[in-house]
């Protein structure tokens, strides 16, 4: 994963040119936040997710919430359940980042999202 200029999110979609975009798919956008990253000593990206946020509790959300991210909108599906690829980071990272993976959005309206972009609950 890298960090990009932009991110085209297409609704019921997910991120243009990512491999989990399809429609009605259950991983469209996984969002995580940087605290966690920050408190496990982990790189924004390295476990995959496509938005990394600051300063909102993405684990705490409930499914059916709404998000703007720039100019879309995101509805929260899930807490995202880590994988075993979680492994091939660090030894024990599974276990260790259980409950704060992360969460599943899928793109309710589309459109250019860009590193800065505020994240406002709807």
């Amino acid at each position: 994963m890298e960090e990009l200029e932009f991110a085209n999110l297409l609704k019921d979609r997910g991120v243009e040119g990512c491999a989990h975009n399809r429609p009605g798919g259950n991983r469209q956008i996984l969002l995580v936040d940087r605290e966690t990253l920050d408190a496990m000593q982990l790189a924004p990206g390295i476990i995959r997710e496509n938005i990394t946020t600051e300063g909102i509790d993405i684990n705490g959300l409930p499914a059916g919430q709404r998000l703007r991210v720039g100019v879309a909108v995101l509805e929260v599906r899930a807490v995202c359940t880590p994988c075993d690829q979680l492994e091939k980071i660090r030894p024990g990272l599974r276990r260790e980042i259980y409950g704060r993976r992360g969460t599943l959005c899928k793109v309710v309206e589309g459109g250019l999202v860009r590193p800065g972009d505020p994240i406002q609950k709807l």
